[in-house]
Formats: structure tokens, sequence, C-alpha cells
């Protein structure tokens, strides 16, 4: 059973949520109304959170879940949960001002390479 994983990607899951929701609070703060994603600084730096978020989400997910799978569920619990933490931190920096993001980019980034290369490794050391 893959239960911390499983919770980690929930988790996960509920972050993304949260930040769809504040795209659409930011929205309404700052009066940029759909379609529209430029027009407020503080409403582009929701955004652009956000889909970022999106955009590394097919990094992690599956890197998570092959980790899980050929290596260790905690550990890759572990580290996803670093990856959250990280996301958590890149939301706060970049909430904040663009140019304090990079902290929380490179914690998520790291977490996420480190799935992705731990699970890489252990398909192929199965496939020889």
């Amino acid at each position: 059973m893959y239960r911390l994983t499983a919770l980690v990607t929930l988790l996960s899951l509920a972050f993304y949520f949260f930040t769809c929701i504040n795209v659409s609070r930011s929205r309404t703060r700052t009066g940029v109304k759909a379609p529209a994603i430029s027009g407020h600084p503080d409403f582009e730096r929701a955004f652009r959170i956000q889909m970022n978020t999106l955009e590394w989400m097919p990094i992690f997910l599956p890197s998570l879940w092959l980790f899980a799978i050929y290596i260790s569920d905690p550990i890759a619990a572990a580290i996803g949960a670093i990856w959250i933490i990280g996301r958590i931190a890149y939301f706060t920096g970049y909430s904040q001002a663009a140019a304090k993001r990079g902290p929380g980019f490179a914690i998520q980034g790291v977490a996420a390479i480190a799935l992705w290369v731990g699970a890489l490794g252990a398909v192929v050391m199965r496939l020889v």
C-alpha cells in the first residue's frame, strides 16, 4: 500500500486547488476581468503561481508515484512533502515580489528532480 504517497498526492492537489482559489480572489481584488490574464501586478503574480504549479505537476506526480512503487513509499512521501513545502515557499515569496520566488522554486525543483532521477534509476536498473 502507498498510503503516505497517496496522502502527499492529495495534499499537493489541495495546494493546487488553493492556488486556483487565490487567482479567483485576486481577480476580484484587483478588478482583472476574465478572460484577461494581465493588468495588475498582484493578479499577474497570483496567476503565475498557479500556472507554475500546474506546469510542475506533470513532472512531480508521476515521478512521486514511480519513486514510491520502485523505491519506497515513505521516502517518496518525504521528498513529496519537501516539494509541497517548496511550493508554499514559492507562493509566499512570489506573492510579495517576483524577485522573492527563487528559494521556493529551488526547493521544489530539487525535490522534483530527486524523485525523477530516483524513479528513472530504479526503472532502468530493473531493465538491465
